[in-house]
């Protein structure tokens, strides 16, 4: 989202707030897929970027062994993580 600074500085108060409460209940993002030229799955909608992986990278990185020691990493390393919305 662009920041017109200069429509922003001849807010009220109040109107900050309101945009505030505004933009914060807009709902995520929904992701969505495309299969690119070569034949990559992109992911978009999780953040700037697509996230664009092969199909067997992809059926790689969701099999069921994976996906179980992804959240046990993330489990063990939630303290050091960070989230993004």
């Amino acid at each position: 989202m662009a920041i017109n600074h200069a429509a922003l500085a001849g807010m009220t108060s109040e109107q900050l707030i309101a945009l505030i409460t505004t933009m914060a209940a807009q709902p995520a993002r929904k992701l969505s897929f495309k299969v690119t030229d070569k034949g990559g799955l992109s992911v978009y909608g999780l953040g700037r970027f697509p996230t664009t992986l092969y199909r067997s990278q992809w059926e790689r990185l969701i099999a069921p062994d994976t996906v179980d020691a992804i959240n046990a990493f993330i489990k063990v390393n939630s303290a050091l993580l960070t989230t993004k919305d």
